[in-house]
């Protein structure tokens, strides 16, 4: 059995979707697992991961905007708003999403869907650097 660690830091340029597929992906050859799991996760409560759909950008436009519609910035009944008014918000929608996934390795490749990809979901306005932690176990 191997055991396999890397750090990411994705840098953000506000609100959308980063895709991280690539990046994964070479970390999982790196770590010569044939055959495993993949687990990654992002260390904060303002961003988060989705897998979803990379081959039309559309499709992650509907994302944004129904994110926009669901929980919306000017919600009157928001109270955690020491950093802005995207503060709340951005957690709502961190807690909505997810922090982890886990993917199977397949002959040291990811097992993901044809139009699947693995995406930063930042939910601030501003610019962040995300910490994504990328652990591959498996033989």
């Amino acid at each position: 059995m191997k055991a396999f660690h890397h750090s990411l830091i994705v840098s953000t340029r506000g609100k959308g979707t980063y895709e991280i597929t690539e990046q994964i992906q070479e970390i999982v050859r790196k770590s010569k697992v044939q055959t495993g799991m993949a687990t990654i996760f992002i260390r904060h409560t303002s961003a988060s991961l989705v897998i979803y759909e990379n081959a039309d950008f559309t499709a992650r436009k509907d994302l944004h905007s129904y994110f926009e519609r669901l929980v919306s910035e000017d919600d009157p009944y928001l109270v955690h708003v020491l950093e802005g008014p995207d503060d709340s918000t951005s957690h709502l929608r961190g807690a909505l999403t997810r922090t982890g996934e886990t993917i199977p390795v397949t002959e040291g490749r990811l097992t993901l869907g044809t139009w699947q990809g693995v995406f930063v979901f930042e939910h601030r306005k501003a610019a962040h650097d995300r910490t994504v932690d990328i652990a591959v176990l498996g033989i």
